[in-house]
């Protein structure tokens, strides 16, 4: 029987140094959720937009969360566009891929999400020193680079902007199928 996390390397690794971090977050209100898990319920009915999306962590502290959108049927489901599901409404793009989301939760900045859009605020001091937030999210960009050779973005809404250049036209196309407003 496979214990894998998800058929995710990267999630897998992720979901490890978790585990090794008992509890603490690796980055503003990020936080892994079981693979798959259906938190879109209620956006559409249609079959192909519920399976069109892996959801896989929470992207902030409000409910809004993360799901990998399944543009096509490629293998390696780490190369596929991230999509964010916002709690206040919306769903956006947010990184081309797992490895540009890594790093984006490398800077540790929280994600804001509404109709409008998906931004990463400015970085606000979440992790204080007292809780062992800022030991936690250490250890992440440590590990980030150990990895996968990833460090942290200047901006990490250069890679919103690049996830919206690469698939963005194709994502909004796509989603007005299903959806009105996103």
């Amino acid at each position: 029987m496979n214990s894998a996390y998800s058929p995710v390397p990267e999630l897998n690794q992720l979901n490890d140094l978790e585990k090794q971090l008992e509890g603490k977050f690796i980055s503003d209100g990020f936080e892994l959720i079981e693979f798959g898990e259906s938190k879109h319920d209620g956006w559409s009915d249609a079959q192909e937009f519920i399976d069109s999306f892996l959801s896989f962590a929470y992207a902030n502290s409000s409910g809004s969360f993360y799901a990998l959108w399944r543009m096509d049927d490629r293998a390696d489901l780490s190369t596929l566009p991230i999509a964010v599901f916002g709690d206040e409404g919306g769903i956006h793009l947010t990184a081309r891929d797992l490895r540009d989301l890594l790093r984006q939760l490398a800077s540790d900045r929280p994600l804001e999400v509404d109709w409008g859009g998906a931004s990463f605020g400015e970085y606000t001091g979440y992790h204080r020193e007292d809780d062992g937030g800022a030991q936690a999210h250490e250890t992440y960009v440590a590990w980030l680079n150990r990895h996968f050779g990833l460090v942290p973005p200047d901006d990490p809404n250069d890679l919103i902007d690049a996830a919206e250049n690469e698939v963005g036209a194709q994502f909004k196309t796509w989603i007005r199928a299903f959806i009105e407003e996103t």
